[in-house]
């Protein structure tokens, strides 16, 4: 196998909820993860050269070891001591550092795609354990679809698919630095955390309607006030029929879940007219396949 495309897909949080800071700086949380249909295409090929090159449609971004996937690449072969190497190209679709897990959705495709690539015979949870050295969110990429994340997001627990519904997603032209989210959430005092139970209900249930209810992000305690197009962006969504609106991760994407594809393409519209993001996209959820 000399060439793989992979589609790396990013996720929304459903529910996220911060328990506590750790002494090494990472914190604590509880969060339902979900991915979407929204992806970045890789293609991993094959080279004689050793070594990780990579490639990119975003002239911005870091093709070298400052970039999650060359890091993925380079680790399973220093490990297994290939000596030939990988190009790794990424048509990025996914909005960056925008809490959809871009980067690390790139990582999990590559690691996945290596591993079978060279034939290195490592199982989902071996790859789980080699992802989450380069970022808490890698082995929920593994992964995919409606999960449980818990410890510092390595923890997972599968859930029963989410209900099928429409997503839309809208990134506002803006950078929210996810050190700066939870250092200001440090200094607070959280009084309110989201209802990760009644998410986990609403899933067993197979009800969309209680898992919208009970969504929640303690992370929009501090991010909002900084800035608060991320209420506006909510606001349309939820006068455009969404069933509930809410940011992803630690921003600034907002999300909202719909019954019917009309509805979040008029609610997308009206977010384009108001100039409040210019990265918008209709998309649904992604269920994945459990053995």
């Amino acid at each position: 196998m000399d060439k793989m495309e992979l589609k790396a897909l990013g996720k929304i949080n459903l529910g996220l909820d911060v328990l506590g800071r750790r002494e090494n700086g990472y914190h604590d949380v509880r969060m339902v993860m979900q991915t979407v249909y929204l992806y970045d295409q890789i293609v991993i090929t094959k080279t004689k050269q050793p070594g990780v090159k990579a490639e990119t449609n975003l002239f911005y971004l870091p093709v070298d070891e400052n970039n999650l996937a060359c890091r993925a690449a380079k680790m399973l072969i220093d490990e297994f001591n290939i000596t030939e190497g990988v190009h790794i190209s990424m048509d990025k679709k996914i909005p960056v550092s925008a809490g959809m897990a871009g980067g690390s959705a790139d990582a999990a495709a590559v690691l996945f795609g290596v591993n079978k690539m060279f034939g290195l015979g490592l199982s989902m949870t071996e790859l789980e354990e080699r992802g989450v050295k380069l970022g808490a969110d890698v082995p929920y990429c593994l992964m995919r679809g409606t999960v449980l994340a818990e410890g510092i997001g390595e923890k997972l627990t599968p859930l029963l698919a989410c209900p099928k519904c429409f997503v839309l997603l809208a990134k506002p032209p803006i950078s929210v630095s996810t050190k700066m989210v939870y250092e200001k959430l440090d200094a607070l005092e959280i009084t309110e955390h989201p209802d990760i139970d009644g998410i986990l209900n609403g899933l067993a249930r197979k009800n969309i309607h209680k898992v919208a209810e009970c969504m929640g992000n303690v992370l929009e305690q501090v991010t909002i006030p900084v800035y608060p197009v991320i209420e506006q962006i909510k606001n349309v969504m939820k006068e455009g029929g969404a069933m509930n609106a809410m940011m992803s991760g630690s921003g600034p994407t907002v999300f909202g879940l719909f019954e019917d594809r009309q509805s979040a393409k008029r609610a997308a519209q009206k977010i384009k007219e108001q100039k409040l993001a210019k990265q918008v996209y209709v998309t649904s959820i992604h269920q994945a396949r459990r053995k």
